[in-house]
């Protein structure tokens, strides 16, 4: 008779714990589908596009062709806000600040990994998560029309015997600087560098004579090659622009190392969730495809050129290793 009543009591125990492990398991569920369903919303607000530079600069400029282009893409606004500074630092420590939800992104390109090696800031691009490469502005060695240097060739011989005589305008510590000091790395030459707070001021001083050469893009020298003040010796793309076709590549001159272009892109505050990466990411993959964005972006010089996360984070590892071991170059 005990041992019966025992059994019915532990029968019935059995069978509350197997019902309260039902809706355990279904309530777990019902969390998991809940969270996959609020994952599947995003965004439900609009994300904040911090971009680290004044407005109407080349990244303002670009990075506003994005943001009035994705929306259609992502769902919602991408609004852009500007946060200049100390070379661009000052709004991506803002960006490292923000939370890691989704909600908040940057732009950066090679210029945060100069100012990371030459101490500007401790932050360099592995502080973030990478979204995704955007737009690419090829960059052209550019001599005055007036110089005796018809090809690369004649330029690099001159440097050679004349160490230190070629006058060379840069922004100092900046992505020009980068350039110009891989040319003297693999050439074994010696430039004088004179410095300038920005690509406008550097390309109107190689206009007037006073330095020999730069380093400059469409958007800032392209009517000055029209108009015969200017000359392009070499683009630093694989392949040739289509409006320049007459000027050829470093890589089809033997020094497939000089890549020089500056890479626009998109990263967000480390931590950021995978897949509220792979929507940011996608978004950009269609706005890349977009023909209306196209044409924009070339109208101001630069071609789309669209890397998803590892791919970007690739391509910024590989820079900021030539960057490092440039580094020294850089203080001159």
């Amino acid at each position: 008779m005990i041992r019966t009543m025992k059994s019915r009591m532990s029968l019935r125990t059995s069978r509350r714990l197997m019902g309260s492990l039902g809706l355990l398991l279904a309530g777990s569920s019902l969390f998991a589908t809940v969270a996959l369903a609020q994952e599947d919303t995003y965004p439900e607000k609009p994300v904040e596009f911090i971009v680290p530079w004044s407005p109407g600069g080349g990244s303002d400029t670009l990075m506003r062709l994005v943001s009035n282009h994705v929306e259609e893409y992502l769902g919602e606004p991408m609004p852009v806000i500007n946060m200049p500074g100390v070379s661009g630092t000052t709004g991506l420590k803002e960006l490292a600040d923000r939370g890691a939800d989704g909600y908040t992104v940057g732009q950066v390109h090679e210029g945060l990994l100069v100012a990371h090696h030459t101490d500007l800031t401790s932050l360099n691009w592995d502080d973030f998560d990478p979204v995704a490469a955007i737009t690419n502005s090829p960059q052209y060695l550019t001599v005055n029309a007036d110089s005796p240097w018809q090809t690369y060739q004649e330029f690099i011989d001159h440097a050679k015997e004349n160490p230190g005589d070629v006058r060379v305008g840069v922004t100092l510590g900046g992505i020009p600087h980068v350039h110009a000091a891989m040319i003297e790395d693999i050439e074994d030459v010696s430039f004088r560098y004179v410095g300038f707070e920005g690509t406008g001021a550097r390309i109107r001083a190689l206009v007037g004579g006073h330095i020999d050469a730069a380093i400059g893009d469409i958007a800032s020298s392209g009517e000055f090659v029209k108009n015969d003040d200017l000359r392009f010796l070499a683009v630093g793309t694989p392949e040739r622009q289509e409006a320049t076709p007459d000027v050829p590549t470093f890589k089809e001159l033997g020094r497939e190392a000089l890549e020089l272009s500056i890479v626009r892109g998109v990263v967000a505050p480390e931590g950021t969730p995978d897949a509220r990466i792979q929507t940011l990411a996608s978004a950009f993959e269609q706005l890349s495809k977009d023909d209306d964005f196209i044409q924009a972006v070339n109208n101001a010089g630069a071609t789309v050129n669209f890397e998803g996360p590892e791919a970007f984070a690739d391509y910024l590892e590989r820079t900021n290793e030539t960057v490092e071991r440039l580094s020294g170059k850089l203080a001159k």
